[in-house]
């Protein structure tokens, strides 16, 4: 591609990773994550001492032993396979695009991926929130920070936002893609798609209506005014859109809720829940897509491919298959610079 002089910065956001798995590196990386208003939202004298007192005593070693299982060559499973990502976006999308990639905790920072870009000659920025669908948690904490960095620049930089892409064909057909010759090797049972949780006060707090969001069996069925900002509703049309796309009939999937943390109530069914009753229901052969997640990482190669099918066969299954993250696939590079150049046109 002929460069044209002008470029377009992107910014390509994923959650973050401990630096290694040693419980220091991951005391260090929870403590970030863990102090974010939007991730433990609850008063900040109750935060610090649930944080201070119940969590980074405990859960560093904890954690740092299920990355150990996990971490790889590269290092973090997350990091690689967003790198990966990244390099691919930026051959394809050539000479007239300056591709970073940052994380909302840990390295590389937000901070550091804004000033990399702002060192380049550019027109404007084009945020790429690596969370298929929108959580405050996430994708809001994500923006948050950016928007915090650059509004306090005296030139402030034109910033265009690639919204959450739950339900963006081109996300639905890379998966599709991921998922199809696993699934035809397989031949599974029943297919579950499991997401990461968050507690349900998280989604009653998204309704603006405040009479939407949990408050009956059918409120997640469709998309609607009420629930367009809702994490679970998304992870639904998500659910419906790639099961139709690869032929699954209804009485063959399920949706699931994994990772919850605390007494509070999550949002519901609960994944190892799920995992039992589908084993005591005859389910033998079970494959699980996570399209919460477009990089494999712990929820994913630990929580499900490891601990998950562990419980499953324990359970009475046979045999328990996780349908591998977009990561660095093709069609997954091709579908980012797609939401790129549909912004970098609008911006």
């Amino acid at each position: 591609m002929t460069s044209t002089g002008k470029k377009t910065g992107v910014l390509l956001v994923n959650l973050g990773t401990p630096k290694s798995p040693e419980p220091s590196d991951v005391r260090k990386y929870l403590r970030e994550f863990l102090s974010d208003p939007r991730v433990l939202d609850i008063n900040p004298i109750g935060r610090f001492a649930l944080l201070e007192f119940a969590i980074l005593p405990f859960r560093p070693k904890q954690s740092g032993e299920a990355y150990e299982k996990v971490w790889g060559e590269r290092g973090s499973p997350l990091l690689y396979h967003s790198e990966d990502l990244r390099d691919g976006v930026a051959a394809s999308l050539g000479d007239d695009y300056e591709v970073v990639l940052a994380m909302r905790y840990g390295e590389p920072s937000i901070p550091a991926g804004i000033a990399a870009l702002e060192a380049q000659n550019l027109e404007r920025i084009v945020v790429v929130p690596l969370f298929p669908q929108y959580s405050s948690a996430a994708t809001g904490s994500a923006l948050d920070r950016i928007f915090e960095i650059v509004g306090k620049r005296w030139n402030v930089p034109f910033v265009a936002t690639v919204p959450p892409f739950y339900g963006h064909p081109s996300f639905i057909e890379a998966f599709a893609q991921v998922g199809r010759p696993v699934l035809d090797d397989f031949a599974p049972d029943h297919v579950l798609f499991s997401y990461h949780g968050l507690p349900e006060r998280h989604m009653i707090k998204s309704d603006p209506t405040g009479s939407h969001c949990l408050k009956s069996a059918g409120c997640c069925d469709r998309i609607v005014t009420a629930n367009r900002f809702c994490y679970r509703a998304q992870c639904y049309e998500t659910t419906r859109l790639l099961a139709a796309a690869l032929g699954i009939e209804d009485d063959r999937h399920g949706v699931s809720f994994q990772s919850r943390l605390g007494r509070t109530p999550w949002i519901k069914p609960y994944t190892d829940v799920v995992l039992d009753e589908l084993a005591a229901g005859g389910t033998k052969r079970l494959a699980v897509f996570s399209p919460a997640f477009v990089a494999d990482c712990l929820e994913t190669l630990e929580e499900i491919e490891i601990r998950a099918k562990e419980q499953f066969v324990a359970a009475g299954g046979e045999d328990l298959r996780l349908i591998p993250s977009l990561n660095a696939h093709p069609r997954w590079v091709d579908a980012v610079c797609e939401m790129v150049r549909e912004q970098a046109e609008v911006a």
